[in-house]
């Protein structure tokens, strides 16, 4: 199923916004663990690819995005995205010394026949960023917006489902997030709970789009309460001064 606007997974990104691309920023940190993950490949296939943050000129990409939106926002320093999706790549066999995915799987139809697909015209290795729904729930957000954190521990696929689609031999590697990282997602405001009291902000990170206007609020209306009290920083106060933190994300990298 795709929506009016392409997007295939269960968000329909035309109705996000044209502020994704200032709150999702690539942060060069994790780039630099992407960057370790595809080596020495050049050309590279990504998946999912939204407004291409972490492409980098190290690499003859390719690009493929089923939402207009994303493709429009996407600047024209990179190469044109292919309105395709994971399931149905229009690519043949091991055609890319290396595919990469950025926080894409899980929005996606069928994870492992997207997976299979990415690994069918992919020689090299193939890398996954992604959440581990096992620990998303870890996360301080959780007190304050648990609607949030149950909608993202539904929506990532699990690990041994990814690897098992994948095949060959896959490694799991926990990806540190820096306490001042530009890639705005719920994790990235582990030590800076203020920045998630910007609507826009929230609206960056998909698992918003499921609750409703009062879960927002209430969202809104609690934290602001426990920062003023210093309820949150009794709590989660450590956190502000932690250099990274280990969450939930993780990279999977593939080999045939």
């Amino acid at each position: 199923m795709r929506t009016h606007d392409g997007s295939a997974g269960d968000v329909d990104y035309g109705s996000l916004g044209p502020g994704y691309a200032t709150y999702r920023r690539p942060d060069e940190r994790i780039a630099h663990v992407i960057a370790q993950a595809l080596g020495d490949a050049r050309s590279v296939l990504n998946v999912g690819a939204g407004t291409g943050s972490y492409e980098t000129e190290a690499h003859a990409i390719t690009a493929v995005e089923p939402s207009l939106a994303m493709r429009a926002m996407r600047p024209a320093r990179l190469a044109t995205a292919i309105d395709a999706v994971a399931e149905d790549l229009p690519f043949a066999d091991v055609e890319f010394d290396a595919s990469m995915t950025l926080f894409s799987v899980h929005q996606w139809s069928d994870a492992a026949a997207g997976l299979r697909e990415m690994r069918r015209v992919t020689r090299g290795p193939v890398a996954v960023l992604t959440c581990d729904p096992a620990r998303v729930r870890d996360f301080w957000l959780y007190e304050y917006a648990p609607d949030v954190l149950e909608t993202e521990a539904r929506r990532y696929p699990p690990l041994r489902l990814l690897t098992a689609a994948l095949g060959g031999t896959t490694t799991v590697e926990s990806v540190p997030i820096p306490l001042d990282c530009t890639d705005g997602f719920n994790e990235a405001y582990y030590g800076r709970p203020e920045l998630l009291l910007d609507p826009a902000a929230r609206q960056a990170c998909s698992a918003w789009s499921f609750v409703d206007d009062r879960a927002r609020q209430d969202f809104d209306t609690s934290l602001r309460r426990a920062l003023g009290s210093g309820a949150w920083d009794d709590a989660f106060g450590h956190l502000r001064g932690r250099p990274t933190y280990d969450g939930s994300l993780v990279l999977l990298r593939a080999t045939p």
